[in-house]
């Protein structure tokens, strides 16, 4: 393609995504400015059609961040309307049997009501429309539909803002009809909050060896569907989360099932990307899930009306990169900041962003210029109640890796019963490399679904309001495109075509009986499990053409 000639914008912030983090970074640097009577111009760029369309999460939200945000939330009508009321947690024994665990044995993280702070369960996606309403109010410029696609450098590497995607560019990389190319976004700083395992984020941890003395990010995969139910199987604020059946023990995951409001429930399946067997499907573990007695009884009589997935980073503290670089900041889950002790980022995500946001306006108010390393933000971050749950819980997931989700737990327990006094519990092997081959493990029968409770891809991809432009460049790109083939289908019996929780991957025959890999990409939903899991880490996921990819409504 010839070189393009593209409009530049200048603004003294940019910022990347506008899911919690990147949007209270926005709304928390406007109020700065606003109180100090300081011009700032402040944008935000994110590739969903709309704000809140590739938002997805549990979610019991708790509102500490928020508290200091918008101490006048309640007033500003934020949408927490559903109070957790009651709060249980569950080791299904098996498919019929589930034996609920007595509080007392439960760690304290993962307690959802009592205490001085009520916890609500919330639709992250609107959530993050009602930030974004607060944001525009403030005059920060928000514009959905554009997709970041590459990181301004100056020649000695200072990060000077970032390049939005071209639009309408056919699938051979050429201009269509109506064709409009990127535009270059500049700012004297820049913060990334993509969410879990941006592309660009992952790109500066490369370049900047920001991971450096840390241990591999870990991730897990989040399954999760909305629910209508009949008024008697429901209960408004009912929190429950359990682990056990149906999966393997050395696939390590929970479930989740959340009373909303309007007689909705949320019912989900995270798992551990750090799973062994290269037959298990995630997809197929959270259908088969919903059939045990515990969850059928909310769902049954109901109706299944939302879908989707999202990688979810959860190293926590022993994985969190330097989030430091020449010109820019890495917050929320694109640098790792949930908490998973307490199953929860959005507040972690939040602060993290409000303290860049406050670390960001001082250098300008001081009249710096941009391009500088913010190393102060370092000091900040860890001086914050966020930082401290992180350090706090710095074991929790790696121990339930080492030991498993019993003894795991019971290591976490008294861990936290004694203040965290208990060793530092490391995990240095990657997720992507803990598959075994598939000649060493089980092949995996799962039932096929009844359509009641439980469902195939095609129907659940319909659920997620997916679309792709279909000619237009595939934005899953492999390293080596024989590889699939050629290593991974002998070896491991090629298991994107499990991984990924809406058949975006198949294995197909051509007309002479040869095996060919065959990416869906239309199919798509922003997961990154493909990223993350590959056994060779062939496959790169980068941003599509803006506007792509799913449209959650209510998740």
């Amino acid at each position: 393609m010839e070189q393009v000639e593209r409009e530049s914008m200048d603004f003294d912030v940019v910022i990347v995504g506008a899911g919690p983090a990147g949007l209270s970074a926005a709304c928390r640097l406007m109020q700065q400015a606003n109180q100090n009577e300081q011009e700032l111009n402040v944008c935000v760029v994110e590739k969903g059609s709309e704000v809140g369309a590739h938002i997805l999460s549990g979610a019991v939200f708790e509102p500490s961040a928020l508290n200091e945000l918008f101490p006048d939330w309640q007033e500003r009508g934020a949408p927490l309307t559903t109070p957790a009321v009651r709060d249980e947690l569950y080791l299904l024994k098996d498919a019929e049997r589930a034996q609920k665990l007595p509080d007392f044995l439960i760690p304290k993280t993962m307690h959802n009501t009592g205490g001085d702070l009520t916890r609500y369960v919330i639709s992250a996606g609107n959530l993050c429309r009602w930030l974004a309403e607060q944001a525009e109010e403030l005059g920060v410029d928000i514009f959905p539909g554009f997709a970041a696609q590459e990181v301004l450098h100056d020649e000695d590497g200072t990060v000077r803002g970032i390049l939005t995607g071209d639009m309408g560019v056919n699938a051979e990389g050429q201009p269509k009809d109506g064709h409009m190319p990127g535009m270059e976004l500049r700012a004297r700083y820049t913060l990334f909050a993509e969410g879990a395992r941006g592309h660009l984020g992952k790109g500066l941890i490369q370049r900047f060896q920001l991971d450096a003395g840390k241990d591999p990010q870990h991730y897990g995969i989040g399954l999760k569907e909305l629910w209508d139910v009949p008024a008697e199987r429901h209960e408004p604020g009912l929190v429950l989360h359990g682990s056990g059946w149906p999966l393997d023990p050395d696939a390590h995951g929970g479930w989740f099932l959340y009373h909303t409001d309007d007689q909705q429930v949320v019912v989900g399946l995270i798992l551990d990307l750090s799973y062994q067997n290269p037959y298990l499907s995630p997809f197929d573990e959270f259908q088969r899930m919903k059939h045990h007695p515990l969850l059928k009884q909310y769902l049954e009589d109901g109706h299944r009306v939302a879908y989707g997935a999202r990688a979810i980073t959860k190293g926590g503290l022993n994985s969190l990169p330097k989030m430091t670089f020449p010109g820019g900041l890495l917050i929320g889950c694109d640098a790792g900041t949930l908490n998973f002790a307490k199953i929860k980022g959005l507040h972690t995500a939040m602060k993290s962003g409000m303290v860049a946001a406050d670390t960001v306006f001082a250098a300008i108010d001081e009249g710096d210029e941009g391009g500088r390393e913010l190393s102060t933000f370092t000091d900040n971050w860890q001086a914050s109640w966020a930082y401290r749950e992180l350090e706090a819980s710095r074991s929790f997931g790696p121990a339930i890796h080492k030991y498993g989700t019993v003894g795991g737990g019971a290591y976490n327990f008294l861990d936290q019963w004694l203040g965290g006094k208990l060793p530092n519990v490391r995990d240095t092997i990657p997720d992507h490399a803990q598959l075994k081959p598939a000649a060493e493990c089980r092949k995996i029968d799962y039932p096929k679904p009844d359509g009641k409770l439980s469902f195939d891809k095609p129907s659940s991809v319909f659920l997620s309001n997916t679309n792709h432009e279909e000619d237009q460049p595939c934005h899953l790109k492999l390293t080596e495109p024989e590889l699939p083939i050629r290593d991974n289908l002998p070896t491991y019996d090629e298991p994107a075509q499990r991984y990924c929780p809406v058949g975006v991957y198949e294995v197909v025959e051509d007309d002479d009986g040869n095996a060919q890999f065959q990416i869906n990409f239309q199919n798509c939903i922003h997961c990154k499990t493909c990223d993350i899991k590959d056994p060779a880490q062939n496959i790169t996921w980068v941003a599509p053409e803006g506007g792509g990819g799913p449209n959650y409504p209510n998740m």
